[in-house]
């Protein structure tokens, strides 16, 4: 699938302080469109603290662009270097959606920096505006939050640290990444997704900027998580 959409797109990965103007342009344009509302430094603030960036063209269109990065870091109550990636915001163009293109994007963003070796356990994080955002995530076993199940110590604490990561401030009760009183933006898109979904979202406020960070191990996750 990843060398199909290869041929059908042009598709780049930068750095994020490497991307071209034209390009920064073509991603706030983006983002407009997709979003109401939306908020522009919440983007650049995005593109400051997450090293990678990838775009996609088609015919010469810019159709669609992701954000991403991962390190290896200290975590609470782990001994080692941890492999932690870090999703940001993406966009894509309406026509060109549900053809796992955003999921590429992400991959390649996520993956620039060369740091996650395949096969390797990783911590895998993300912020959800939406249950259509977090819909995949929430089928990891390992998930971090989940409705109605109450968080360990532990959990906690390393949800604190992705929070530094992401240079946000987080509830770790609840999981919600306290925004700063002005909305992200409103996707303007149909969020398909049954109505029990919504109920992990109760406390994020999207009017003030609110969003959920979720977080998840693959391929496997530690011992007592």
């Amino acid at each position: 699938m990843s060398d199909q959409l290869e041929d059908r797109f042009d598709i780049r990965v930068y750095h994020s302080d490497q991307l071209p103007e034209q390009e920064l342009s073509q991603v706030h344009q983006l983002f407009g469109n997709i979003y109401w509302d939306a908020n522009h430094d919440y983007l650049d603030k995005s593109l400051r603290t997450l090293n990678h960036v990838s775009t996609a063209r088609k015919d010469g269109t810019f159709v669609g662009f992701a954000l991403g990065d991962c390190l290896q870091t200290t975590l609470p109550g782990m001994p080692d270097l941890q492999t932690v990636t870090l999703g940001g915001i993406g966009c894509i163009a309406p026509e060109y959606r549900r053809q796992r293109l955003f999921g590429h994007l992400e991959q390649l963003a996520t993956g620039a920096s060369g740091v996650r070796k395949e096969g390797t356990r990783a911590l895998s994080c993300g912020r959800m505006a939406h249950p259509a955002s977090f819909q995949s995530m929430s089928q990891n076993p390992s998930v971090v939050p989940k409705y109605k199940v109450p968080t360990t110590k532990w959990q906690r604490e390393i949800g604190l640290r992705i929070a530094e990561l992401y240079q946000v401030n987080l509830d770790p009760e609840t999981f919600v990444v306290q925004g700063d009183g002005t909305p992200i933006g409103y996707p303007n898109i149909k969020i398909d997704v049954p109505d029990s979904s919504w109920r992990i979202f109760e406390n994020v406020d999207r009017d003030k900027g609110d969003s959920l960070l979720g977080i998840a191990w693959s391929p496997d996750s530690p011992a007592e998580w």
